[in-house]
């Protein structure tokens, strides 16, 4: 049996790929952080609980990690680092870079020490950048263009500067020696266990009645499982050092929202969003984050990629070289209100 270790097993991408794993024989390290976050995770798991070791440690704690990386003196088959902090403020924070930056220098430093035999890492498709004129997909291939674009905040940025240190280290350019690694740059995730919400709040809010409105944006939509998939398949069949996006549905947000509103009989919003106003709402988004020190609902951020309309990837070389397969997104959202619905959200 094979070993393997994962951080982040208590968000939505991070839970159905332990349970992936575990699914395919595999025995996981799965780090967290307290007991809380990974309760409904123990109770998906029923059973399969006895093929996951959950080990308590820090993305901040190089020892710790290297001590969940490795099992009896020896690094584990793979890591999976998947933990990330998701934020739609503009401004790089102290915060996305102490999680995304930080902790992923100190996930390739531990793997390192520990022997790990290769780490793969989950970035994102704001890694990739939008395609470079309409009617085109961005790829593996694209100029990073997020600044050009007015789109580079803090997400964007600090998930940028950790694929970076992982691509880095994959060739020895830290003067650390060679690491295999392969990068993973998801979509954006719908479907079963997203236990905060994540992604998912936006099909929680279309059901409760709280998009008024639609922007001209686009966005690649995918069902986590597919992702999970992706991953595994990135490990045991990705090149070393390449990048692999793990895409799915490219669909503007009144598609989107037509679609779930077919799915769960909601009619879709039939507002169409002015720039101005989406502007005025983002403004107004940052200063109450700026005087409340907490996260709104909206950002400028979060209303500028709303209205990009470039937003739209390619899958085609996860295809072509993992086996990476995409499912019609009505299973996605079905299995994501199914599971709303089981944690009587709705």
């Amino acid at each position: 049996m094979t070993t393997v270790a994962l951080t982040g097993c208590s968000g939505l991408l991070g839970s159905n790929l332990l349970l992936s794993l575990v699914d395919d024989g595999h025995r996981v390290r799965a780090t967290y952080r307290s007991e809380a976050s990974i309760a409904p995770l123990r109770r998906a798991l029923g059973a399969r609980a006895d093929h996951v070791d959950f080990v308590r440690a820090d993305l901040n704690d190089t020892g710790a990690l290297t001590a969940a990386f490795s099992v009896d003196g020896k690094g584990v088959d793979a890591v999976f680092h998947v933990a990330a902090m998701v934020s739609i403020l503009r401004d790089v924070t102290p915060a996305l870079v102490r999680a995304n930056v930080d902790g992923t220098r100190n996930v390739i430093a531990a793997a390192r020490a520990a022997g790990v035999r290769r780490l793969v890492h989950t970035s994102s498709t704001v890694c990739i950048g939008v395609a470079p004129a309409a009617g085109t997909d961005a790829d593996e291939t694209t100029t990073w263009n997020l600044r050009e674009a007015g789109l580079a905040d803090g997400y964007a940025v600090t998930k940028k500067d950790a694929e970076d240190l992982v691509l880095r280290a994959g060739r020895g350019a830290d003067g650390a020696g060679a690491l295999d690694v392969v990068v993973v740059n998801p979509g954006y995730l719908f479907g079963p266990h997203d236990a905060r919400p994540s992604s998912g709040k936006l099909l929680l809010d279309f059901a409760r009645g709280r998009v008024p409105g639609t922007t001209p944006g686009v966005n690649s939509f995918v069902d986590v499982r597919d992702v999970a998939r992706g991953h595994v398949a990135a490990w045991q069949r990705g090149r070393s050092g390449e990048r692999y996006i793990l895409g799915g549905h490219n669909l503007g947000y009144t598609e989107l929202f037509a679609l779930v509103g077919s799915r769960i009989g909601r009619r879709p919003p039939r507002l169409s969003v002015p720039r101005l106003v989406g502007r005025a709402i983002g403004r107004l988004g940052d200063v109450q984050a700026a005087v409340t020190g907490r996260e709104p609902l909206l950002t400028s951020a979060a209303i500028a990629w709303s209205f990009c309309d470039r937003f739209r990837v390619s899958s085609q070389k996860a295809q072509a070289e993992l086996g990476y397969s995409i499912s019609p997104l009505e299973g996605a959202v079905d299995a994501a209100f199914a599971d709303f619905r089981s944690r009587g959200w709705l």
